[in-house]
């Protein structure tokens, strides 16, 4: 039997707000141990943004910027390219390599945010649940 994206998201997804400073996203993100934040930007035409630890590393170390000084929406990476939880492992991973990223945040059929994967997710899918079976 194929494994779904939804077999291996997690959820609930950690959101931040948009005028949330990257500090606290850093600290969310170090006491959870998760990569990724969910940005709400319910107020615009796109729903959702994502910080993950690429984007901290490459606009907030690599740039000398404060991420008490900095604010989520200042760094985020958005539109946000999402997962459907019915689709296969293969497809997300396609989708992730695809748009190269690492996150993909997992929407329902109504387009409602139900949980995020990661690239580690699909390698714990491949260990755990071996080739055959997984895919």
């Amino acid at each position: 039997m194929a494994h779904k994206v939804k077999d291996w998201m997690s959820s609930p997804v950690v959101v931040v707000d948009s005028d949330s400073t990257v500090s606290y996203a850093l600290t969310l993100m170090r006491r959870r141990n998760i990569h990724s934040v969910v940005v709400n930007l319910s107020d615009q035409e796109e729903k959702y943004g994502i910080v993950t630890i690429t984007d901290i590393r490459n606009r907030i170390i690599a740039k000398k910027r404060d991420p008490k000084e900095t604010r989520i929406q200042e760094i985020m990476s958005y539109p946000l390219a999402t997962a459907q939880e019915d689709w296969s492992l293969v497809e997300c991973s396609s989708a992730m390599q695809e748009n190269h990223i690492n996150h993909l945040p997992v929407v329902d059929g109504n387009n409602n945010l139900v949980g995020i994967i990661s690239t580690t997710d699909l390698f714990i899918a491949a260990e755990e649940a071996g080739w055959e079976e997984t895919y």
